[in-house]
């Protein structure tokens, strides 16, 4: 790989130099149909995509699944920090909030990086997997009993997010007053309508549920990372627990809700809810490859000009790995997805997702504690009527509107 420019730039597919306009990633289009948009690019630029991430926010979308490793595991090239990016970036920018600096694994490179990955995964590794299905199935139970009786529910706003955001809390130690905040403000920052608004309420949020943990210590993460030997700082603190929580809610949510919808639309997984062949964890790792909760994430800010496949990425401009769009690779994508885990949901690299055993159990046990107490749920519309969210970096659907026999609540009314 050669970082040291010539006097003329190769041209062809080059993002800095593009013979069109700019793909906007937040397109409706792109949201409802990101395959099709996904092959398109690629026949036309290729692994290296000139793309917008909001209006006059440029950046790079990597669709190639082989320079996709190639970048992530290089971080000397491809690091994390975005400060000298978002020196020109106005703070009304939607898509700032998820992009900027902080002290945190997800911003840092190098050193820092280092310090704060060893203590988010010292965290994480306090938390009881075994515990953890006891956790899940007392937060779904009520959730499920609160719309069964009725024989129709939106499981979205009635079940994934309610059930993601309390199991997101309790592995915090997060009170649901300050977790409603933080959720309230996460949303804001993922829809990009005020994205600044919501980082501040999320930061706040966040600084409450720090000051609450000194005072008052428990079996959590965020007591953990107080007390990790990295000595975090107060603002260290906050971004550390801002990180957690952001990347807790929304991708788990999807993960849930997107492979709920594989389940029922996909008669290899629709059977299986009656005892067909293809089960929970099929369903995860193929919705994994197809339609990851997040479509377009790991940032990275070239340093200076950088040569790769022939095309040269402009310094100090985001360069975005479409999981999505990498999954979909030719060069990779056979089409098998059953114990096939080569996907980059997850990412790879120094920055890969540290929770992925957590996400993962969490999301199974979700999905079959619904299905366990309601089997012969059903979508209650047409599966081409399901409408998806646009937004750069998300796959999430609007909503999942579900009808089934109504049935006596599984716990007794106390």
């Amino acid at each position: 790989m050669n970082s040291v420019r010539p006097a003329a730039p190769i041209a062809f597919g080059s993002p800095e130099k593009s013979d069109g306009p700019r793909i906007p990633l937040y397109s409706d289009e792109i949201a409802t149909t990101p395959h099709r948009a996904y092959q398109n690019m690629r026949r036309r630029y290729g692994s290296l995509v000139p793309v917008e991430l909001s209006p006059g926010i440029p950046a790079t979308l990597v669709i190639g699944y082989h320079t996709a490793v190639r970048i992530l595991n290089d971080p000397e090239h491809f690091p994390a920090d975005s400060r000298i990016w978002q020196q020109d970036i106005p703070r009304d920018c939607p898509v700032r909030s998820m992009l900027e600096w902080r002290p945190a694994a997800i911003r840092s490179t190098g050193s820092e990086h280092t310090r704060y990955r060893r203590a988010t995964v010292a965290g994480l590794d306090g938390v009881d997997l075994f515990a953890m299905h006891s956790t899940v199935e007392r937060i779904a139970l009520p959730l499920i009993d609160s719309f069964s009786v009725t024989g129709s529910a939106e499981l979205i706003g009635q079940y994934a997010f309610p059930l993601t955001f309390a199991v997101v809390n309790s592995m915090l130690g997060c009170p649901a007053e300050i977790g409603q905040r933080a959720a309230a403000g996460m949303a804001a920052m993922f829809e990009g309508a005020d994205a600044d608004a919501g980082n501040m309420m999320l930061g706040q949020a966040m600084a409450d549920l720090v000051d609450l943990k000194r005072s008052e210590p428990g079996d959590d993460v965020v007591t953990r990372l107080l007390a990790d030997a990295a000595a975090l700082d107060d603002e260290e603190m906050l971004h550390q627990v801002l990180s957690f929580f952001g990347a807790g809610i929304e991708p788990l949510q999807n993960l849930i809700v997107n492979t709920l919808r594989l389940m029922l639309t996909d008669e290899r997984f629709a059977g299986g809810i009656l005892g067909g062949s293809l089960s929970t964890r099929d369903a995860l790792d193929e919705v994994l490859f197809t339609d990851p909760p997040l479509s377009n994430y790991t940032v990275s800010f070239p340093r200076q000009p950088i040569l790769i496949d022939g095309v040269w990425l402009p310094a100090h401009q985001p360069v975005v790995i479409s999981m999505a769009g990498c999954n979909s690779d030719p060069a990779i994508d056979t089409g098998v997805y059953t114990d096939n885990r080569s996907h980059l949901a997850w990412s790879i690299g120094p920055h890969a997702c540290p929770a992925k055993s957590v996400a993962y159990l969490v999301a199974q046990d979700a999905i079959d504690q619904l299905l366990d107490a309601l089997p012969e749920i059903r979508l209650a519309v047409p599966a081409d009527e399901l409408t998806w969210r646009p937004g750069p970096f998300h796959r999430s659907l609007t909503a999942l509107p579900v009808t089934f026999p109504e049935s006596a609540p599984l716990r007794p009314a106390p």
